[in-house]
């Protein structure tokens, strides 16, 4: 048996992760927001092969577990998580280089486009689980809801400081102005990952004599994490609630001009109002997180199971207001909804760092193995929610001849599907809410914190 201790990331080790995790924002939100419209508008290709290119990305990233597994045997994450961001900046490249391909040679485009998407969700998958095990792993337990608050914010900065940047910067289109700043974006999000995480576990681990991690097979490792009940469930629960997360995605907006008849600045206007209710929600799990000093794994179950319930009625609301506009202000729907979503997802980002390496995982040094797992649920529901909802949102409308009620009925399903995440969430890693979860130091003090016996 042996003890060992450990520095935990300070504040500004914590902002340099979320400098990674904005790079990863930079780059995915110019393949899956900017080259979409670029085949639509400017090339007329039909909707359908962008959305084909998307969804491909989300279905590489079921290959999470396995590259969480080949972290947990390597031992160190950065990496992992360097390799991934230079898999996603040349898939990000060779995105916008297939786009261009497509103008004049469609079928070659396409097939470079495949070749592109999937290193994006393979950087996405390696980058992403490995960082978020690293957080997990190194993070105070206090400090989690506001480590992912932080990491998660700086992504959403991430997103909207290259769309507003390469917006205008692409304009007019040309494509030798994509390439340009495709590549440049690609480059500088490489470069930032890459110096923003030298030196953060070095600096932590250096503090530690971890035992070596076990290296079995592949199969063995996944077998033993998914015979873990709390893991197999959460596994569950991340699938139905990201499900019901997603399903509203592409459809919010469409809902807002036809049902509400909003213009289309309206709409994005709409759009943005809910983000920000989005940033209102983490921030506030953030707050309470601290507050529930001794008690955070109780606070964090209360808000993924409240934040469930939450965005449940917020659905409800929505899909009653679909049928009567005029009674229901759609902007204070929105608003709740945002809230209620962030601080569910920031509550369930707490939760997989609390429950990647907890109490109740029998099989030690599988913290990438456990969050590749919920990494390629998340992503597989959210393939299947954004293709769900626009698809159940028309065949309700064809065979019940009315718009209003094709909308209604993805968000009454989703309001269904929000209340059975908050069943299967009440059943995973049940905190006992009188129990002392760790005296850790306040926001500011030099904290240590004890690694598990072993």
């Amino acid at each position: 048996m042996m003890s060992s201790t450990t520095v935990a990331l300070s504040w500004w080790n914590i902002v340099r992760l979320g400098f990674v995790q904005a790079s990863l924002g930079t780059v995915v939100v110019l393949t899956t927001s900017t080259l979409n419209r670029i085949m639509v508008v400017e090339l007329a290709l039909p909707a359908t092969l962008p959305g084909a290119l998307v969804a491909l990305h989300y279905a590489v990233q079921m290959l999470r577990p396995r590259i969480g597994h080949g972290s947990d045997i390597g031992g160190s994450r950065t990496p992992w998580i360097i390799g991934g961001i230079a898999t996603l900046a040349a898939g990000g490249f060779l995105a916008s280089c297939a786009t261009i391909l497509m103008g004049s040679q469609l079928i070659a485009g396409i097939a470079l486009g495949v070749l592109a998407f999937v290193l994006i969700g393979l950087g996405v998958g390696a980058a992403g689980t490995s960082l978020l095990v690293l957080l997990a792993k190194q993070v105070a337990a206090l400090r989690r809801p506001a480590a992912a608050t932080i990491v998660w914010m700086m992504m959403i900065f991430g997103f909207a400081l290259t769309a507003g940047v390469s917006g205008k910067l692409l304009d007019p289109y040309s494509s030798e102005r994509l390439l340009w700043v495709s590549g440049g974006v690609s480059t500088l999000a490489f470069v930032a990952a890459s110096i923003a995480v030298q030196g953060v576990e070095r600096s932590v681990d250096a503090a530690a004599e971890a035992a070596p991690a076990p290296r079995p097979s592949f199969a063995k490792a996944f077998t033993e994490v998914w015979a873990e009940r709390d893991a197999r469930r959460f596994t569950i629960f991340v699938f139905v609630s990201m499900l019901a997360y997603s399903a509203q995605d592409l459809i919010l907006e469409a809902f807002a001009g036809s049902v509400y008849g909003l213009t289309a600045g309206q709409s994005k206007s709409l759009s943005g109002l809910q983000h920000a209710s989005v940033l209102i929600g983490m921030i506030l799990v953030a707050f309470a997180g601290t507050a529930f000093r001794g008690r955070l794994a109780a606070s964090l179950y209360g808000w993924t199971v409240g934040g469930c319930v939450a965005s449940a009625a917020a659905m409800s609301i929505l899909a009653w207001g679909a049928l009567h506009a005029q009674d229901i202000p759609i902007n204070v729907i929105v608003t709740a909804l945002g809230i209620a979503n962030g601080a569910f997802s920031i509550a369930v980002i707490g939760s997989m760092m609390r429950l990647a390496s907890g109490s109740g995982a029998s099989a030690p040094g599988r913290e990438a193995m456990r969050m590749g797992l919920w990494g390629a649920s998340q992503a597989i529901a959210f393939g299947l929610g954004v293709f769900f909802g626009t698809m159940a949102s028309d065949f309700v409308r064809k065979i019940s001849g009315s718009t209003a009620m094709g909308y209604g009925a993805v968000f009454a399903i989703e309001a269904v599907l929000f209340v059975v995440s908050a069943m299967i969430a009440m059943g995973v890693g049940r905190p006992d809410w009188t129990a002392d979860s760790g005296n850790v130091p306040a926001i500011g003090e030099h904290q240590m914190v004890s690694l598990p016996q072993r």
